[in-house]
């Protein structure tokens, strides 16, 4: 398997593990996970969401500033600050465009739809993240230790000092283990 283009999906909810499609996020190299609509596509249909349109450059680019627009929320709820306002314009944009390409979204049906609109779909992710920020799930969001990844994830627990990811365990453990040491070797990089 190809760790640039593996998805992740232990995050604790769909919208979060939009986060994870861009690994490192704050690193020297950011790895991109979503590189082409059929990268969304695939997303998509992994997360349970399987698009029932054709995925376009547009539907892509809408995703990604989605994703950055969520990051922005998920870190202003774990850092106490305000996000930006563009940040939540964009979230509720998708939800409202949702809306419009699905009538029937955020409705309880005895059979979920598994085929949506990319519309409806991107929707259904900003409702979700919506849902946690708002209630009690907003007290479990951490983000990861690493500087390079500061992925945010549920904790239910509030112990975890890294993500999900084996590496940043890993290389925080190490670092951690050199400080205690007095050795400065570098660690290698792996990706989130």
């Amino acid at each position: 398997m190809n760790s640039e283009t593996d998805f992740r999906f232990d995050g604790g909810a769909t919208w979060l593990n939009l986060l994870a499609t861009q690994g490192q996020s704050f690193g020297a190299r950011p790895i991109e996970r979503l590189r082409s609509p059929s990268d969304l596509h695939s997303w998509l249909t992994l997360a349970g969401m399987e698009p029932s349109d054709q995925v376009s450059a547009g539907d892509l680019a809408k995703a990604i500033s989605l994703r950055e627009a969520l990051r922005d929320l998920a870190m202003s709820a774990v850092e106490g600050r305000e996000p930006s306002a563009h940040s939540e314009d964009c979230v509720n944009f998708t939800i409202a465009a949702g809306r419009n390409a699905d009538p029937g979204l955020g409705r309880l049906q005895s059979t979920p739809k598994t085929r949506m609109p990319v519309s409806a779909a991107l929707a259904a992710v900003s409702v979700q993240a919506v849902v946690s920020l708002r209630g009690p799930d907003r007290g479990y969001l951490t983000e990861c230790g690493e500087s390079d990844c500061r992925w945010v994830f549920l904790d239910p627990s509030k112990r975890r000092r890294w993500c999900p990811s084996p590496a940043c365990a890993s290389r925080g453990r190490v670092r951690a283990h050199r400080a205690r040491s007095g050795t400065t070797e570098p660690t290698t990089e792996a990706a989130t």
